[in-house]
């Protein structure tokens, strides 16, 4: 056996040189590639238009309605004219419906303590301690809250209360909150663990 040591020596430098050569290649056109950017100022003006266009409905729609609830015409007979004039009821007339805590309880089989949110299905005291550092102590508080900041309200507690679905919550405290009881407890059996 006889070895070309001048061969060898040869190819030992010829086979690293061309790998580094080829992965420099390689990589120049890899980074190339990467390198020319996407202009999306297009569709990001067409999103910006739509979302411009949904909000203007959203305003006209909810003046619409609070024009509609606020629009309740209330005939006055004026002493000095003597003429019947249709005048606008305040929306502050349109009032909850008193707690009846005998209805409540006729329902649930328990006594009811009014702005009790452990009413509300998936809520313990722990939880209804959160939402009172919240400042949400009341049926009506809990009703107008965003599921958002319910979810808000539960990070708050720790890990442990992030698993609850507060989904539901608004609406059971809606019901709670204007008295239907029947409606709240069929909803709550329809609805095991309070979920949507």
């Amino acid at each position: 056996m006889n070895f070309d040591f001048e061969n060898m020596n040869f190819w030992c430098w010829l086979i690293p040189l061309l790998c580094t050569l080829l992965g420099a290649l390689f990589g120049y056109l890899l980074g190339k590639g990467r390198g020319t950017t996407i202009d999306n100022s297009a569709d990001l003006k067409v999103l910006t238009d739509k979302n411009a266009k949904l909000e203007a409905d959203l305003a006209a729609c909810t003046q619409k309605l609070s024009a509609k609830v606020t629009a309740a015409p209330v005939k006055v007979n004026t002493p000095s004219t003597k003429k019947t004039t249709s005048i606008k009821a305040p929306a502050a007339s349109l009032a909850a419906v008193p707690f009846d805590a005998d209805a409540a309880k006729a329902v649930f089989g328990k006594k009811i303590k009014q702005d009790d949110l452990k009413l509300v299905e998936g809520i313990g005291p722990k939880i209804e301690g959160l939402f009172h550092n919240f400042n949400i102590k009341t049926w009506k508080a809990l009703s107008e809250t965003k599921v958002a900041k319910c979810q808000e309200v539960l990070n708050s507690g720790g890990d442990r209360y992030k698993i609850h679905d507060p989904a539901s919550w608004p609406l059971q405290a809606k019901m709670c909150y204007k008295g239907e009881w029947k409606k709240l407890a069929k909803w709550q059996d329809e609805h095991k663990g309070g979920r949507l």
